[in-house]
């Protein structure tokens, strides 16, 4: 509501300020505290932005205490079982779905981009051969940034249009080929007649001595997986590409920044972290001692996979993939796979253990999506280099969104400053 206002009272001294509340489409209004510096010479403190709202933002919307996730307006459920990732990268992108030609257009534009530059391949032979996936993608996007000088004003909307393009294309090239590297194996050229996730796959697992044929199931589990993870609001590295990309850096930078956040164990990191829990757990009849670990906060044993900074429901994801799971290892033959089993069983006793549903410790996109990549033959450092691929388009978008925005400002976050005060200088030797 416009003329909706929050009043703010100092206790000690009655002073008074007028805060105005924002509405958006959906969700919990925000209140404009801009101008407390000024009313009460005071910053407000909210450690982690749990809640505070760093910008306006039409692209993905979340309600985490229904289980709500939505892109442009569109549920996620739907998306899943009727679009494909291409499709949901342009709506993304774009605002709204694509027609039919304006899809085929867009997906010969991410073909048109698919190969990157010899220098880049050559670049892998720096890196030591068990070196972190990871590392080699974060390193590699950032050196795009040397090879695209001619198209790198981000003032100028056909320069950012072709940095979208080039970014989502180049992003499966450049994780097979940090793949091929760890396995010391050629690196396989892509083949633009594949779509996106067969192409991926081809680069991941073909090589020059053999044909390689690319098995649909696996390619229609990615997109489902692609499309999952495309975009998730103001999460860790989204935050961390908006930032880094309000300096004005160039877009490559920014994205770089953003592989590099998605590394950690606490985001892009967990669904290999759910696995070597699974592993550590063994068997069902260990379960039961792992969960009273989970609970004891001398332990230092966590439960991977399970609740979420924002869903205080299921993650809607989570059912998705929960779903796709059964398919996919049904149709690759792997029926009886040890880990979904124990992840299953794990689910169940979980949630009907008080402890977690008080909590609402609920199962996450994290919990199910490395068990599918396991079954895709997919290794498990390369678990969250999928990520990045897939979480790209969202950044981009974000990026895009920002800086077409008039009122962008650099972000410069405050401090609650708790150290020494003003003290003198001691020469070293009155120390």
């Amino acid at each position: 509501m416009a003329d909706k206002k929050f009043e703010l009272t100092e206790v000690s001294s009655g002073k008074k300020a007028v805060l105005p509340f924002r509405s958006g489409t959906l969700g919990p209004d925000v209140i404009d505290v801009a101008s407390l510096p000024k009313e009460f010479d005071a910053f407000t403190i909210d450690p982690g932005f749990g809640v505070t709202a760093a910008c306006d933002s039409k692209i993905t919307y979340i309600d985490g205490d229904a289980g709500v996730l939505m892109h442009r307006g569109y549920p996620i459920e739907q998306l899943a079982e009727k679009s494909s990732y291409m499709e949901v990268c342009y709506l993304l992108l774009n605002g709204e779905l694509p027609g039919a030609g304006q899809l085929d257009k867009f997906t010969n534009d991410i073909r048109h981009h698919t190969m990157i530059n010899e220098s880049l391949l050559r670049f892998y032979n720096g890196f030591h051969h068990n070196a972190h996936p990871m590392a080699m993608v974060s390193a590699v996007v950032a050196s795009m940034s040397a090879f695209y000088h001619d198209t790198m004003d981000i003032h100028n909307p056909r320069h950012r249009e072709i940095f979208a393009h080039r970014v989502i294309a180049k992003l499966p090239t450049i994780a097979a080929a940090a793949h091929k590297h760890s396995l010391g194996q050629p690196f396989v050229y892509p083949r633009n007649d594949l779509s996106y996730c067969e192409n991926l796959l081809h680069m991941f697992f073909a090589v020059p001595c053999a044909p390689y044929i690319v098995n649909p199931v696996a390619a229609e589990a990615l997109d489902l997986l692609f499309i999952l993870h495309a975009d998730h609001e103001q999460n860790a590295s989204t935050s961390t590409v908006r930032l880094a990309g309000s300096t004005g850096t160039n877009p490559y930078a920014a994205i770089s920044a953003g592989v590099a956040a998605l590394w950690g164990p606490a985001h892009g990191g967990a669904n290999e972290a759910v696995l070597a829990m699974l592993e550590q757990i063994g068997t069902v009849d260990n379960i039961p001692k792992y969960l009273a670990m989970a609970k004891d906060k001398s332990s230092h044993f966590r439960l991977m996979g399970f609740g979420h900074r924002v869903y205080k429901n299921f993650d809607p994801r989570a059912k998705i993939i929960r779903a796709a799971c059964h398919k996919v290892l049904k149709s690759l033959g792997q029926t009886n796979n040890p880990l979904f089993e124990l992840a299953l069983k794990l689910e169940e006793i979980a949630l009907k253990d008080d402890y977690f549903v008080e909590r609402k410790l609920y199962p996450n996109v994290d919990f199910y999506s490395g068990v599918i990549y396991s079954a895709l033959n997919i290794p498990r450092a390369m678990f969250t280099v999928m990520f990045a691929v897939a979480r790209a388009v969202g950044w981009v978008a974000h990026w895009q969104e920002m800086i077409a925005d008039p009122a962008m400002r650099i972000g410069r976050p405050r401090q609650l400053y708790t150290g020494p005060g003003k003290r003198d200088y001691v020469e070293i030797g009155k120390r």
